[in-house]
């Protein structure tokens, strides 16, 4: 593999493989709402947030990391000014305290917060608007959950990402467009273990550990618990498991952190643990586990490319997709076998549609991973979906531009009804 494709697709995952605390929707509201508080330099008295259809549908019913429970848009935004560190990121609500989550909760109910839907910007779009006494502060995030494109306090620009971020946009774009089935099957299985050992070993070490906690408490619907409990702990009940108790602990309020894909944890979650679940089924080597997982991330991020960051395109389905891939990869498959792996996932349960984040993500998981095993078994009995069958192309490229061509442009109008019933479902509940 030749230098600059290598460098690359590491570039790719160190990226792209970063650590967050809780659902990144919230997360990026709290990050954007803590550096609003810093700018403004004084707490506020007021709080305006406003949000792209796509950040309101993910935030509504998840819960928010440290909050002690409480749910929703104005909860994130106050906490993170109340209590978040602004330079931790996707961490940004770690350090919070039980005296931050009082205050926050005395604030919600004096109505020091609101927040409106904000029409005709980026699917990934939250601008918090902080007044105090003395001064006005905002921030506004775009595109990805810390991207950070303007900054302003009492109505002039601090900072502003014009043509250099342009720029640097275009350059992470054809950095992922160097992505493609073959190249990434070649990059796992040359690339250098201690290159890729922190990172993937981060991933194994805390996506396990939330899906061990999911596993052994109650959360949400406890869909992981139960897939155990009804099944029984054959490998591809354990993968299934594995990975939706991880999603049902962090969506419903754990604390702990997740290594996301994608700019998701459940992303994150979804492509690394039924791989780590299979590789040690098959007394794989870490080595071949790491190999694997380099697979199943790279995978699932080229399939995202052409998705997008948000939309009406469950992101489980490209995550599992990798993971099938990975499972295949780990089992002895070539460049082929990957391939029909692939294929027989995406036109099994391609198009499911994302409702916000929530605990049935959990389930959805579970779903999405049993499509990637059936997609992988059926392979391996050498079966697979044809050309010409819905949107099976002649090769796996074409299918996969395809899918995320459906998800990022097809889709549009379902997103738009999923937000609108969404809202109207809020108010009505209200």
């Amino acid at each position: 593999m030749d230098r600059t494709t290598y460098q690359s697709y590491l570039g790719i995952l160190s990226e792209e493989l970063v650590p967050a605390l809780g659902c990144t929707e919230p997360i990026a509201i709290a990050f954007a709402s803590a550096k609003a508080r810093e700018v403004l330099g004084e707490f506020p008295e007021h709080m305006d947030i406003f949000c792209s259809g796509n950040i309101i549908k993910n935030v509504k019913s998840v819960t928010v990391p440290n909050s002690g429970g409480m749910r929703g848009i104005e909860a994130a935004a106050v906490l993170g000014a109340v209590g978040g560190q602004a330079e931790k990121e996707l961490e940004v609500l770690e350090g919070v305290d039980q005296e931050a989550c009082e205050k926050t909760r005395r604030l919600l109910q004096e109505n020091f917060c609101t927040c409106f839907l904000q029409e005709g910007v980026a699917n990934l779009y939250i601008r918090v608007e902080c007044v105090g006494k003395t001064h006005r502060a905002s921030v506004t995030i775009e595109e990805t959950h810390t991207n950070i494109v303007l900054i302003q306090k009492d109505g002039k620009i601090l900072f502003k990402k014009e043509d250099s971020a342009e720029k640097d946009v275009h350059q992470e774009q054809d950095k992922r467009d160097l992505l493609n089935v073959a190249d990434i099957l070649k990059f796992a299985e040359e690339v250098k273990i201690d290159d890729i050992r922190d990172i993937i070993g981060r991933q194994v070490e805390m996506n396990m550990a939330i899906s061990d906690e999911g596993l052994r408490h109650h959360y949400g619907a406890e869909v992981g618990r139960t897939l155990l409990r009804a099944y029984g702990d054959g490998i591809s009940v354990r993968a299934k498991a594995r990975a939706a108790a991880g999603s049902d602990a962090r969506m419903n309020g754990c604390s702990m952190p997740v290594v996301i894909n994608s700019g998701s944890g459940n992303q994150g979650i979804t492509c690394s643990l039924p791989v780590v679940e299979y590789a040690r089924e098959l007394h794989a080597s870490e080595e071949q586990m790491y190999r694997a997982l380099v697979v199943s991330n790279l995978v699932a991020i080229h399939q995202k490319k052409y998705i997008g960051s948000l939309s009406a395109y469950c992101g489980a389905v490209s995550a599992a997709c990798g993971a099938g891939a990975a499972i295949a990869w780990l089992n002895g498959g070539d460049y082929e076998a990957v391939s029909k792996t692939i294929t027989n996932t995406l036109a099994n349960t391609g198009g499911i549609v994302c409702d916000g984040a929530k605990s049935s993500c959990a389930a959805k998981i579970a779903s999405a991973v049993e499509a990637a095993i059936l997609g992988y078994t059926l392979e391996k009995d050498d079966h697979s979906f044809l050309p010409g069958e819905g949107l099976v192309r002649d090769n796996v490229e074409d299918t996969i531009r395809d899918m995320g061509y459906v998800g990022r442009v097809g889709m549009k109008s379902t997103d738009v009804t999923i937000l609108n019933l969404m809202i109207e479902q809020e108010e009505t509940v209200k």
